[in-house]
Formats: C-alpha cells, structure tokens, sequence
C-alpha cells in the first residue's frame, strides 16, 4: 500500500495519509462535482480529522467492519478511512458514491 502524507501544523492532534486507493478514486468526476470535492478535502475535511476523526457532523462509524472504519459524507459521496490512535493518523482508504458504498 503506497501512501501520500498530508502536512500537518504542529497544533493539529492527528496526520493525513491518502493511500494510493484514495488517491486514484479522487480522479473521478464525482457527477461534475470534483472541483467542489478536491476543494473541501482541505478545507473542511481534514482539519475536521485532524482535530477529531471519531466524532462530526459527517462523520459515522461503519457497523461490523474489521478493522474498524469510519465514513465522511460530503454530498452524494462517502470517504472512507481508519485509524490509528496509538500513532495518531488517519488513513484515508477510498471513495464512492452513496449506491455504490454499502
């Protein structure tokens, strides 16, 4: 699994890392929405994971997964990821449309 770290003030509690799954699923067109996506990513997003990745507004954990995953909703799509607390980063894993995901 190749990752891609997102940089991280020293304020911030976790790290970002995109793995290349991620990375590849946010080429998608996102149903003409990839601007508004790519753009939120870094704005609201990740500093929200940054902070606090357990618990938001978008934020669920997924039931029965192993190991155990949470979900960002932003629109039609989810962002997947898990992580790590002992290390302290979030990995994103994947992207997908709401009927696709589940």
């Amino acid at each position: 699994m190749t990752l891609k770290k997102r940089e991280e003030g020293s304020l911030n509690k976790f790290r970002i890392f995109e793995t290349t799954k991620f990375l590849n699923d946010l080429k998608q067109d996102f149903g003409g929405q990839q601007k508004r996506i790519k753009r939120k990513l870094p704005a609201y997003v990740y500093p929200q994971l940054k902070r606090q990745p357990y618990f938001g507004k978008n934020i669920k954990k997924l039931k029965d997964y192993s190991p155990a995953t949470w979900r960002y909703r932003i629109g039609d799509y989810r962002f997947f990821y898990t992580i790590n607390n002992h290390k302290k980063i979030v990995f994103m894993l994947t992207v997908d449309n709401r009927s696709n995901a589940y």
